[in-house]
């Protein structure tokens, strides 16, 4: 006797064990159509809150991130695609997201609905041995440049801390940043910009030979780089060598800020040795202050973690 019920797969997919959520292709914002409770746990929101949005919500206001171009360009193509993406619950807790979609055609080829597969990847990053033993190549590494991915350095940075503040040894971050990479994309266009990218990501790995140095692409254009036991004015002496060379690469940029009309870089170090209960934010949250500055002071120029930046 067949038991099969035309709403039998809804009950199927409701009970798999992780995300599916199917939007609609046929209209540009791609709405939610159907989202089972496995996404709704993953994502924090209820099924009724999700049904008619653009899944973009979940990232908030941290929209700069290559999985999000990955993922609009595979939308344009029609394609099916795999990316990982930094989301937001409704607490604002953050969660990695592993996410694959596949195109639905109907009869005549068209496209009518996307299907999302999902499942939190945070555990799977939470530690560098996890990582090296199951983390895939394309979440370790970051498309573009080739250097670590954000998730991947965020995990090293994180495994390094804590052995700086049981060894009480000196620890740097250093964020680099292209200076006015929107404008150039808009005088050029975002290939030119991706070019741009590379280019200047080769300067700084160039730069960073030691087996301890640790160099990631942070988003955009802008990158880490994780020193070991150097103190302030050391790092410093390494973030004005690199923004140095970036300049000698003479890359035109008509609309740049600053003279010269040339790409340059902009840097902002934090360096100290971690006392056990500080948390590591505060020290990617004072590089984070110390770029800021150099960007105010005219671009093109390096500026150190100050004490309050550490509070």
């Amino acid at each position: 006797m067949n038991n099969w019920s035309p709403d039998a797969w809804r009950d199927i997919v409701d009970a798999a064990p992780e995300g599916i959520v199917v939007c609609d292709a046929t209209v540009p914002d791609h709405p939610v159509l159907y989202a089972n409770s496995a996404f709704a746990q993953m994502c924090g929101y209820p099924v009724s809150a999700l049904l008619g949005t653009n899944l973009r919500m979940l990232q908030g206001a941290d929209r700069e991130q290559e999985g999000r171009q990955r993922l609009r360009e595979a939308l344009e193509q029609g394609i099916a695609c795999r990316v990982l993406m930094r989301n937001y619950r409704p607490d604002g807790t953050i969660y990695w997201n592993e996410l694959l979609i596949q195109p639905v055609r109907n009869g005549s080829g068209r496209i009518v609905q996307w299907v999302g597969f999902h499942r939190d990847a945070s555990e799977r990053l939470r530690t560098v041995e996890r990582a090296n033993q199951g983390l895939p190549t394309w979440m370790r590494e970051d498309r573009l440049t080739g250097l670590h991915s954000r998730a991947y350095f965020e995990e090293l940075l994180r495994r390094d801390w804590q052995v700086a503040q049981r060894d009480s040894h000196e620890i740097g971050l250093t964020l680099f940043d292209i200076d006015d990479l929107a404008t150039y994309n808009d005088t050029f266009d975002k290939a030119a910009g991706d070019a741009c990218i590379r280019r200047v990501s080769r300067v700084i790995a160039g730069s960073y030979r030691r087996a301890s140095d640790l160099i990631g692409r942070w988003e955009g254009g802008t990158f880490g780089v994780l020193t070991q036991g150097d103190a302030a004015d050391k790092a410093n002496e390494y973030a004005r060598t690199v923004v140095q060379r970036v300049r000698e690469l003479l890359i035109h940029h008509p609309r740049a800020a600053s003279r010269g009309r040339y790409v340059t870089l902009s840097a902002g170090v934090a360096s100290l040795v971690p006392p056990r209960e500080l948390p590591l934010e505060t020290m990617i949250n004072a590089a984070l202050a110390a770029l800021k500055r150099a960007k105010s002071r005219g671009k093109n120029d390096v500026c150190a973690a100050e004490s309050t930046d550490f509070k």
